[in-house]
Order: C-alpha cells, then sequence, then structure tokens
C-alpha cells in the first residue's frame, strides 16, 4: 500500500510543480545528484521493475533522459575530478583514487585547478557539498578550501549508514598479523560539518537529503549544490523496515541494495519536495547521475553490491559500457518544455559547461571540456553534443574512445583485452570487429592519440610507494604499542 501511494505521490508532486509559479531569480539554480555505484538498469526510469524509484520516475518523466549519458572514469575519485573539474581528469594526472590521508599536502585534487564551486561563487551563488567527497582530506583539498561554502558529508572514499557504527578511534585492521587498511578508511568516523565533527541520528542517506532540503530552502540568492550520495555503495547497510518491503528480491545482499536505492528515492523526494514549497523549483536544473557503472561479479568481488547493469557489457572500472555508461537525466521546467529522451553523446563534463554558461561562471584559467547543454535541452539544437568521448587509466595502460558510431577499447586487468565496435548498430558490444575494420580502428586510434597528446602523467603513480611506506609506518607504531601493552600490569579491581 505505502508503495502504490509513493507512485501516486511521486506524479502528483511533479504536476503540482508544473502550475506553480515559476522561481522569480533570473539565474537558475543547480542540483547535482550523484549517486555512487549505481546499475544503469537499478532505476524506474531506465527499466528497472524490481527497485521502486517513483520520485526519481517523475523527474524523467518530466524531464530529459539522456540515453548516452557518460562519466569520464569508470570509478569514483578520477570520474568525480571531471565532474568537478569540467575536465577530462587526465588533463591534470588523477587517474586512481586518492588515499584518505588527512596529512597527506600532495594527494587531492590540483591546486592548479578550479571546482565547479570555485568558477560559481563570483557570479554570486551560494555553494554547497552535502555527502562524499573523495578528493583529498587535507585542509588546501578540503571543500571549504576549493569553493563550497557549506560542507556536510565525509571525506573518504565511503562512509558506514548507521550512526551506531561511527567512532572517533579507528581500529587498525590486521591481516595475517600485519597492518591493512581498506580504501575505505574514515568510513566509521563522525561526518563533517564544514572543519568541525558533525554528527548524524539516523540512516545516513536520510540525514544527507535531510541537510540538502534545509540548504536549497536558505537565502534568495541562487545556489549551486552538489549532493553526492554515497548510496548505493558499500558496505550493504539498510533500514530493515525498508527491507521487509522487498520480500520479492530473493537473494538477500540484492534485496538490501535495492533497499538503499529506495532509501536515496525517497530523499531526492525530500529536496524536491523542499524546492517546490520554497518556490525554487521551476528554475532549479537538476542533473542527476551515477559515479560509474555497478559493481558486478567477477573474481575477488562475488559479493560486492548485486547491482544490474542492464543490456551493457561488464561494471565498474570497465572500459566497456557497463562501467561508465549510466543512468542520466535533466530535470529543468523552466528550460525544458518538451520532455523526453535525448539520444546525443553527453558527458559529465557538461554539467560544470552549462551551469558556468547559464549562471555566468568564471571562465578563466584552464578551458572546459563540456558543452553547455541547454541549447540541447531546450530544443534549440539536434545532435550530438559531442563528436568524441575519451578514458584513459594509469597513463592508458587501459584506454577508450567513443564516437556517436563506432568505439575501439583496451582493458588491463591482468591480460590485455581489445576491442572495436560499431556502436550505432551494435550499442551492446556483442561483436568484436577487431581485424575487420582497420579503417575505422585507425580513424578511431588518430582521435584518441590525438587527445592524449593534451595529458598530463599520472601525478599519483607514486600511491602506491606511499601508502607501502605509510603501513610500514603504522606497522612499526603498532608493534611498538603491543609490546608497551605485554609490559602493562593489568587492572586489578577491588
Amino acid at each position: 500500500m505505502e508503495m502504490d501511494m509513493r507512485r501516486v505521490f511521486g506524479v502528483l508532486a511533479v504536476v503540482v510543480a508544473v502550475v506553480a509559479p515559476a522561481f522569480s531569480a533570473e539565474k537558475p539554480n543547480f542540483l547535482v545528484i550523484l549517486a555512487d555505484d549505481l546499475g544503469y538498469q537499478d532505476v524506474g526510469f531506465t527499466g528497472s521493475k524490481e527497485i521502486f524509484t517513483p520520485r526519481l520516475d517523475a523527474l524523467a518523466a518530466n524531464g530529459m533522459v539522456c540515453n548516452n549519458g557518460y562519466v569520464t572514469h569508470p570509478y569514483c575519485g578520477p570520474s568525480r575530478a571531471g565532474l568537478m573539474s569540467g575536465r577530462y581528469q587526465a588533463r591534470f594526472g588523477l587517474e586512481i583514487n586518492i588515499t584518505y590521508s588527512p596529512y597527506d599536502l600532495h594527494s587531492g585534487f590540483p591546486l592548479t585547478e578550479k571546482t565547479i564551486a570555485e568558477r560559481m561563487k563570483p557570479a554570486g551563488y551560494r555553494t554547497g557539498i552535502i555527502g562524499k567527497w573523495h578528493l583529498g582530506a587535507a585542509q588546501p583539498f578540503h571543500p571549504n578550501s576549493r569553493g563550497f561554502d557549506h560542507f556536510y558529508g565525509f571525506l573518504s572514499g565511503g562512509h558506514s549508514y548507521f550512526p551506531e557504527n561511527t567512532t572517533t578511534a579507528y581500529p587498525l585492521l590486521l591481516e595475517n598479523g600485519n597492518p591493512h587498511y581498506s580504501a575505505n578508511e574514515g568510513c566509521y568516523l563522525p561526518l563533517m560539518r564544514n572543519n568541525q565533527a558533525g554528527e548524524f541520528n539516523e540512516y545516513l542517506t536520510t540525514a544527507l537529503s535531510r541537510e540538502a532540503a534545509g540548504f536549497v530552502t536558505q537565502g534568495d540568492e541562487p545556489f549551486f549544490l552538489y549532493l553526492a550520495y554515497n548510496a548505493p555503495h558499500g558496505p550493504l547497510e539498510a533500514p530493515k523496515k525498508t527491507i521487509d518491503q522487498y520480500a520479492h528480491i530473493k537473494d538477500k545482499r540484492r534485496r538490501t541494495y535495492a533497499v538503499m536505492i529506495d532509501e536515496m528515492d525517497r530523499g531526492i523526494g525530500m529536496v524536491v519536495d523542499a524546492l517546490k514549497q520554497s518556490g525554487k523549483l521551476e528554475n532549479t536544473l537538476i542533473f542527476f547521475l551515477s559515479d560509474n557503472g555497478g559493481v558486478t561479479s567477477k573474481p575477488g568481488h562475488e559479493n560486492e553490491n548485486y547491482s544490474n547493469n542492464g543490456p551493457f557489457r561488464k561494471g565498474k572500472g570497465s572500459m566497456h559500457e557497463g562501467g561508465s555508461h549510466v543512468p542520466f537525466l535533466v530535470h529543468w521546467p523552466k528550460g525544458i518544455k518538451k520532455p523526453g529522451t535525448f539520444d546525443g553523446l553527453v558527458s559529465s563534463l557538461d554539467i560544470a559547461a552549462t551551469a558556468v554558461a547559464l549562471g555566468g561562471g568564471d571562465t578563466s584559467g584552464h578551458a572546459l571540456e563540456g558543452v553547455n547543454l541547454e541549447p540541447y535541452l531546450s530544443g534549440k539544437k539536434k545532435g550530438s553534443p559531442h563528436d568524441a568521448l575519451f578514458w584513459r587509466i594509469k597513463d592508458g595502460v587501459s584506454w577508450c574512445v567513443r564516437t556517436p558510431t563506432g568505439k575501439y577499447l583496451q582493458e588491463n586487468w591482468g591480460s590485455d583485452i581489445v576491442g572495436l565496435y560499431d556502436m550505432a548498430n551494435d550499442p551492446y558490444e556483442s561483436t568484436n570487429l577487431m581485424g575487420k575494420a582497420p579503417e575505422k580502428r585507425a580513424e578511431l586510434a588518430k582521435l584518441w592519440n590525438d587527445w592524449n597528446a593534451g595529458n598530463s602523467a599520472n601525478v599519483l603513480l607514486q600511491a602506491g610507494d606511499y601508502q607501502k611506506k605509510r603501513l610500514q609506518m603504522y606497522g612499526e607504531l603498532h608493534r611498538e604499542l603491543q609490546e608497551k601493552a605485554r609490559k602493562t600490569k593489568p587492572v586489578v579491581i577491588q
């Protein structure tokens, strides 16, 4: 019954919003909603029949669904760097995830690059980020140091969803007696509110949504808000009351994953309602997308997050479509007069370009590489915003170029996989044309090589050695503390 009522409410909310008076400000507001590790076909507007997302589906029905929406990298941190800068992250050498290192002044989003927030503030925008940052934990890289007026969230690559799991004393994990740290260090630390500890006392996705709903209703100036959910990224944690509503999904892990998306959809509804009630929905440009494709089962990752990338091959980390082809929608009642779908190549790079163009943002510094989508959203322009999109991992160990008609890729995860595909007639990469279309291969290779000539070396390649030395330091500290503990006399209570 609750699901049926939510479906009706999701539709009614948008109907009311359409007839509400337009927000009077000339400059649009911008709300960028980023999901984390979301499978392509795990929301209703891309075809999910299992997971209930009425609020996202309502935005899609009254907005523009980009059928060929891509991000610039097939996993977390580098993808966020591309989105935040509006430039391919290979231009400034950020091609691997940044370790959570609060005292490392070298690991973070380069200070030579501008964030979208740094471009929008001079234009009078109030800027905020709520949720996952993952672009450096030391003070120079902190969101408040990178153009954001307001930050509520966490700096690391992941976080537990339950407040009772947080601690101020992050435990040293041991693996075969040796110190070990996961990629999600900081997962159990308290949240941050700007530069101070920030508490949360409810399911994390709900807490982030509530904070965002408050942010969008404040002030009269236009805003740019980056709402970066960590859902449905692991750990797989969800409220039991909602899990019970997904009994139709038999696999327990996928059921939990589905509930994490359901809770995110409810949270997005909370933010949309706040926009509507404050009269701002009409002139708020909402982007929704995922940072990369969903995690799919593969050796060593059999129990990850049980996502569904639909018809696309592979998933997170891959140069195939499942890695970077993501759910992507744009909602803007004032600017999108004919809702529908759009088939041109769209990139997360276009978010910065669109915001700067429509909001009068700062264009100084490095040139943005995205395209202002407004002419395509309004119907003034047809065709594809991009003639080609590019990907690179670790200086070209893995790479890809995608045009409206073709795709050429190499993956290296232990062994090389090379593929050439006719994307006009085979968008799901079912037939590898390597050896059968040499002219097309040469054409795509030239495009990628010309693009790559403007890239930088991977400045975080030293992260492996850094991490090794860092673990050695912690290991020595751990051994010292263990020795000291052994010499300490046990407490005797009377």
